[in-house]
């Protein structure tokens, strides 16, 4: 008589290896089962499931390897000498084969509105019940009761550069990895690199701080989109008047079937109707998929459409204390027929599948930078709102370094409780002695007034 195999010990296999994007040895999935069986029972369950259709294997002998079925594998951009499966549903296939088409053969469309007014917030879902439930579950970080803003500002060094980068690439950027964080860190642009390169991974960081900085006050309304998109378009326009403006000409999309609405009061009435569908929703998974939809469709902007709708869908993300969105190992390819499937179809599926395996990528890199990092210091946290005050007032005055010590302890006598005071004062020292280029953003004051202060507190 056969051995009877549980549903849940086929279930738990197959969930392992629906994490990786590549197929993956028996011997990694063993170790990553929850407790441990004897390789030959585990052999035995591999073989039912590639049996059933379940798993795909690949290799044989002690180099088989195993993958979900539908996986499709797409090279990433030609500075990465890797691959990735990213796992697609009928639907998802169907779009890409649409929009892979000669342009000549697809139908030309123009904005459907009634693809935004049908979705009612709550009502309609662009992600299951179950898929936002998953979503949370490896998102969800341990600070999530913390003011908005906490976890992305712990990982913030990590996050601002993969979130420039993976952003940039997405639009053909040609920066490598290393160049960005050169650039971020020390302002050296990189040789052989177009200044336009540079302009747009500077106007990402400026973009990121804002939104990390700002956590409290970010939110699917004009300010925060307005202002994205007058830092990520800054300098990179015809048009510099169009900076953090809505559109008032035609454009048009390369290599697309698609014509985006032309009517300036239009765009401004849909432009509206997004932001408030969006801010209903309770969901923050559902809230950053549908801006990721909805707002490069009606392209909005002259240009760098597809750069806010990135950005934004992190804020709620940030708010929540969620992992952040850094589209790691993204292949440009994928993204851009995903949105040209929203462009052409009004078709989500292609884009959902590469949300949901672009997200688990980001939450499980950024759950391994927090571990390495250690715990928020809960003394900064009670006192986060003290200590960004009075490091913002310092750095506008111009305080220099000896004049320092004298305001914080005078600043702390009126503010601090006793007991706490001293420690806040080496926290503050300390702050103000660490501060650099790439971390004063958390204290919401403008580069010039950082560089006015920096040439001060470094005087002899």
């Amino acid at each position: 008589m056969a051995n009877h195999i549980t549903e849940d010990a086929l279930a738990a296999i197959e969930g392992i290896v629906g994490l990786h994007a590549e197929a993956i040895p028996a011997s990694e999935i063993g170790r990553a089962l929850p407790a441990p069986i004897p390789q030959r029972t585990l052999q035995y369950r591999l073989k039912r499931l590639v049996s059933d259709n379940r798993l795909i294997m690949e290799g044989e002998g002690r180099w088989a390897r195993y993958r979900l079925p539908n996986a499709v594998a797409v090279t990433g951009p030609p500075d990465e000498d890797r691959a990735f499966t990213i796992a697609l549903s009928d639907a998802a296939k169907s779009i890409r084969h649409h929009v892979r088409r000669a342009l000549e053969t697809r139908m030309p469309v123009g904005y459907n509105r009634d693809f935004l007014d049908r979705y009612r917030p709550n009502v309609t879902f662009y992600l299951t019940e179950t898929e936002r439930a998953h979503l949370m579950s490896v998102g969800r970080s341990q600070i999530a009761e913390q003011p908005a803003g906490t976890y992305a500002r712990h990982i913030f060094s990590r996050l601002l550069i993969d979130l420039a980068w993976n952003s940039s690439r997405l639009e053909g950027n040609t920066y490598s990895l290393l160049d960005t964080k050169r650039l971020i860190e020390f302002g050296k642009e990189a040789e052989g690199r177009t200044h336009l390169d540079a302009q747009m991974i500077l106007n990402h960081k400026d973009a990121i701080e804002f939104l990390v900085s700002a956590a409290d006050d970010i939110g699917f309304n004009r300010y925060t989109i307005l202002n994205l998109h007058g830092l990520l378009a800054n300098n990179l326009l015809a048009d510099p008047s169009a900076v953090g403006r809505l559109r008032y000409i035609a454009v048009g999309i390369e290599r697309s079937a698609f014509h985006p609405l032309e009517v300036p009061q239009l765009i401004e009435e849909s432009f509206d109707q997004i932001l408030a569908t969006a801010d209903a929703i309770a969901d923050p998974f559902e809230q950053a998929f549908f801006i990721m939809v909805q707002l490069p469709y009606l392209q909005p902007f002259d240009d760098v459409n597809k750069r806010v709708s990135r950005l934004a869908a992190n804020i709620p993300l940030i708010r929540n204390n969620l992992s952040p969105l850094s589209f790691a190992d993204v292949p440009r390819q994928t993204y851009t027929e995903a949105v040209l499937g929203i462009y052409e179809l009004n078709q989500v599926d292609l884009l959902k599948d590469l949300f949901l395996w672009a997200y688990e990528r980001s939450a499980a890199h950024y759950a391994a930078v927090r571990q390495s990092l250690g715990e928020p210091d809960p003394f900064r946290l009670r006192y986060r709102a003290e200590l960004r005050e009075l490091v913002a007032d310092l750095i506008r005055g111009c305080t220099g370094r000896k004049e320092a010590i004298g305001h914080i302890v005078a600043w702390a006598a009126d503010r601090v409780d006793s007991v706490d005071r001293g420690r806040f004062i080496e926290i503050v020292e300390a702050e103000l002695t660490g501060l650099h280029e790439g971390n004063f953003a958390r204290y919401q004051v403008r580069p010039s007034e950082f560089a006015a202060w920096r040439r001060v507190w470094e005087a002899k």
